[in-house]
C-alpha cells in the first residue's frame, strides 16, 4: 500500500474549534504583544498581519531579531521551559492572533502525534530561516539586508499567497530590521522606486514587485 503524506495542519481551523484555552486577540500598529521579561505562560499564533520581535541589551540598545507573519507562531519558548520571555513581540501592522495557554499546547502536542511532528517541522523550518538572517546580517550590505526584509515582509518565496501590499510599515521600523540609519533606508527606497522594483504612497502603503529579488541576487 502506497504511504501517504500527511496533509499540514490547518492551524486556525484546529485552534478556532477548541473552546477553552484558546483567545482570539487583536492588536493595533505599533502594540505590544507581550514584553522582554514578562513571565511565558502562553504562545501566539498570527492569523493576521506581521509582528516584529525585538530585544533589549543591559545597555539599553534595541535590535530587531525577526519579523513573523500570519502563519507563525510566536513566543513558543515557553514550551521549552523559558520563564520569562526573551524578547518584546510588536505589532508592525494590525493583528489578529490566536493566544494559546502553555497548559493546552502542551497537551495538544503530547496527544497528537501528527501535530508535534508538524509543529516541530515548523519551528526547524522558522529557525532556518533567522539563521539566513543573521548571515545576512554579517556579511551581506545594508542595501541587500533591506531588499531581503521586504522581500519577506511581502510573502516572497513563501508557499502561502503572496501579499505585496504593506500598509503602515515606517521607515524607522525598516532601519531598526535592517541595522542601519532611516536616511540610507530612504536612499535605497527611492532608489528601489526609480528603477520600478517597488511602488508606495501614504495611501496605498508599500508594494514589492518579484524583480527586486535582482538586488539580493546581484554579486
Amino acid at each position: 500500500m502506497p504511504n501517504r503524506k500527511s496533509e499540514p495542519v490547518d492551524w486556525e481551523a484546529l485552534f478556532a474549534g477548541i473552546a477553552r484555552g484558546k483567545t482570539a486577540v487583536e492588536y493595533g500598529a505599533d502594540r505590544r504583544i507581550f514584553d522582554q521579561g514578562q513571565p511565558a505562560e502562553s504562545i501566539f499564533y498570527v492569523r493576521k498581519g506581521k509582528v516584529k520581535l525585538s530585544v533589549i541589551s543591559k545597555q539599553g540598545k534595541e535590535a530587531i531579531v525577526a519579523t513573523l507573519s500570519a502563519g507563525d507562531f510566536l513566543g513558543e519558548g515557553c514550551l521549552a521551559g523559558q520563564p520569562l520571555r526573551m524578547a518584546t513581540a510588536t505589532a508592525i501592522v494590525e493583528c489578529n492572533l490566536f493566544r494559546i495557554e502553555k497548559s493546552l499546547m502542551q497537551r495538544m502536542l503530547h496527544e497528537k502525534h501528527e501535530i508535534s511532528e508538524l509543529f516541530v517541522a515548523h519551528l526547524l523550518s522558522r529557525n532556518a530561516r533567522f539563521e539566513a538572517d543573521l548571515v545576512d546580517q554579517l556579511f551581506n550590505s545594508s542595501e541587500k539586508r533591506l531588499a531581503r526584509i521586504l522581500l519577506l515582509l511581502a510573502h516572497f518565496g513563501k508557499e502561502s499567497k503572496a501579499e505585496p501590499v504593506l500598509p503602515g510599515v515606517s521607515q524607522d521600523s525598516l532601519a531598526q530590521m535592517v541595522g542601519t540609519t532611516r536616511s540610507r533606508v530612504s536612499h535605497f527606497m527611492n532608489k528601489f522606486r526609480k528603477m520600478g522594483f517597488i511602488d508606495y504612497s501614504d495611501n496605498d502603503g508599500l508594494t514589492v514587485h518579484s524583480s527586486l529579488l535582482s538586488v539580493v541576487l546581484h554579486d
